[in-house]
């Protein structure tokens, strides 16, 4: 097995393949990546050309897709390169031997691992798979990966290195120590071929390769229904092979056992044999022709017996949906291989509300270990929320060519003008603003705001004055940008209200400074929660008294997951379903803290601030 972080797909590179004429590289994050951009201009060209490199169920390669111009050109090849990051520290390729793709010079100028397949334009069948690497020039040293133990073991006496290895029945110490013997050693760009130059007794290092690769899953927005529809067996087909990759090592120990029950029947079935007729017996070789091959099909039926590929677009695709919210809440951690998610058009045959919800569960996939989202979409509200370096804009040039962009103040305008990204409603009616990241932001300083006024603590509410809290989506999203730089030009004075995440890790911590440079850099304040989140202030004595549940959390706990499973309702729902239920009391007990040898309370100050800060002194006066 390997060691190391997660490996994911660093970008990918086209050429003649379809659209794109010129040599493409699109870069991912290591999280999401939303494609966008307008209609045919190749966003789902770059997913299917990945179904291809991974050989995805469905999804296979043909004479029509080289390029048309590269085919005038006389060119007979297409290209598609995938560059992976997060490698391993070490790779087993001798025995149980540890050696590193590093150490065996497989990686590019960059130190990335770079796996080349080119397919033949006349039939689209692919003809060559090619490891591009820095390796070594010297003819003696360059085909060291191709060179069997017996010659590699005769060029290292020759070379007076015998010495120099620890044990003489492991290729990778042969090599180490023949390569140490010619340093200073010149590298050059070399382009392997994985069924040429890679073989070791018969073993292939290719093959060690790729099961350190990602798997690969492509959900398509435009499927058509049929027994044979993948998009139907799938995302539950995936999870099958998850299931398999997870289970490989027992997979592997009971084929060898089997075989080694089967071959012990042939021997002894030969042994009697040679004592019958002994000329055939030695004429005859046991030998397994291939592995079993382990085929689970599953699928979800009704109590009709109708199978889910047989049920219209919009179920298959709210079964889409579920599995991917199912995926978010499950842990990946201790997942030995890293698995791609591809999702074209999330928001086909769904409504809004479900295409957030999709959007939401792919974001909160995203940042578990060994997942990578890849998503393209049209719809506005989805591309908003976003993160801005997730954002690839898929446009063409001057001479129509398609090209691939990634963030900056320019094609972020660009890319919000293409899908109309636009901030939530009420922004041009606000005398002032403060944007929140989510709906349950507003629900929470609206309430406060209001009860706090109700119950005399505050003489004048958010409301009466004119502010208007509205939703930007998660800090860093395209709708933040978008909306950030709308409330600039509308010329009223806005502040920003986050949850601070406390004790959510050094991770969060740098976030919410970047945060924060960010605001205050624009002349602006952001206000942010002392506990971790707006959740942290539900007081438990009021949701045991409404649900007879005793929940217990800290301020630096995550209330909103522990709150959301114990009482079996999303976590995304809690402030919108038990903050209008606090009391003025509750809310001041809920945010009071002790400074300066007096007491305080936060949710009262924070209000009190946000309007002294985005209002003249006249204005602030009236609270």
């Amino acid at each position: 097995m390997s060691k190391g972080p997660k490996m994911h797909l660093h970008s990918v590179r086209l050429k003649n393949f379809r659209g794109y004429r010129k040599s493409t590289t699109v870069p991912f994050e290591s999280t999401i990546t939303g494609l966008v951009g307008r209609n045919d201009y190749g966003k789902s060209t770059i997913l299917e050309a990945l179904g291809i490199f991974f050989e995805a169920d469905g999804i296979k390669s043909d004479k029509s897709d080289m390029n048309c111009f590269a085919v005038q050109d006389s060119e007979e090849q297409f290209e598609i390169s995938c560059i992976f990051d997060g490698l391993p520290q070490s790779i087993v390729l001798d025995d149980t031997v540890e050696t590193s793709l590093s150490e065996e010079c497989l990686l590019n100028e960059d130190g990335l691992l770079e796996v080349l397949k080119q397919y033949k334009a006349s039939t689209g069948k692919i003809e060559g798979t090619y490891l591009r690497c820095s390796h070594p020039s010297h003819p003696d040293i360059s085909t060291l990966l191709a060179t069997k133990i017996g010659d590699l073991r005769k060029l290292g006496e020759t070379r007076g290195v015998a010495e120099h290895v620890p044990d003489k029945r492991v290729a990778s110490f042969w090599r180490r120590a023949i390569r140490a013997s010619y340093t200073p050693t010149t590298l050059q760009e070399t382009f392997l071929d994985v069924n040429k130059g890679l073989s070791l007794d018969s073993k292939a290092i290719w093959q060690k390769i790729q099961d350190l690769l990602p798997t690969f899953a492509l959900f398509k927005a435009d499927r058509e229904s049929n027994d044979g529809d993948s998009e139907a067996k799938n995302p539950l087909q995936q999870a099958v092979k998850e299931a398999q990759l997870a289970y490989q090592k027992e997979i592997n120990e009971l084929e060898d056992k089997v075989t080694r029950s089967v071959l012990d029947v042939a021997n002894r079935t030969l042994i009697k044999l040679s004592e019958m007729a002994p000329d055939i017996a030695q004429a005859l070789t046991p030998v397994f022709k291939e592995k079993p091959k382990w085929v689970f099909n599953f699928s979800l039926e009704g109590d009709n017996g109708i199978p889910i590929n047989k049920r219209g677009s919009g179920v298959r695709r709210l079964v889409l949906l579920n599995f991917f919210r199912a995926e978010a809440e499950k842990s990946a951690h201790g997942t030995q291989r890293d698995v791609i998610y591809a999702i074209e058009e999330p928001e086909t045959s769904q409504h809004p509300n479900y295409q957030k919800m999709l959007m939401h569960s792919l974001l909160q996939l995203a940042t578990q270990p060994h997942r990578q989202i890849l998503v393209t979409t049209h719809v506005p509200a989805l591309a908003g929320l976003l993160p801005q370096e997730s954002i690839r804009y898929v446009t063409r040039d001057c001479e129509n060519n398609p090209i691939v962009e990634t963030p900056s103040p320019r094609i972020l305008h660009e890319a919000s003008e293409s899908l109309g990204v636009l901030p939530e409603p009420g922004i041009e009616r606000a005398k002032a603003i403060v944007l929140v990241e989510g709906k349950s932001d507003i629900c929470f300083l609206n309430h406060a705001s209001d009860s706090l006024k109700e119950a005399g603590i505050l003489s004048t509410s958010l409301s009466d004055l004119g502010v208007v809290p509205i939703m930007m989506g998660g800090c860093g999203s395209v709708k933040h940008w978008v909306t950030l730089r709308l409330a600039d030009k509308i010329g009223v004075p806005w502040c920003v209200f986050i949850d601070s995440d406390v004790g959510g890790g050094a991770e969060a911590e740098a976030s919410l400074a970047k945060r924060r440079r960010e605001i205050e850099s624009a002349g602006k304040r952001l206000y942010t929660t002392r506990k971790r989140e707006i959740e942290n202030y539900i007081c438990t004595d009021m949701l045991f008294q409404k649900t007879d549940k005793k929940i217990v959390y800290t301020d630096t706990c995550d209330a909103k997951k522990i709150i959301g499973a114990a009482l079996r309702i999303n976590p995304n729902d809690v402030i919108d379903k038990y903050w209008p239920m606090m009391s003025a009391d509750m809310i001041q007990n809920c945010s009071s803290y002790e400074e300066n040898n007096s007491t305080h309370y936060e949710i009262k100050e924070l209000i009190e601030e946000i309007s002294r800060t985005i209002f003249s002194t006249e204005a602030s006066a009236s609270l």
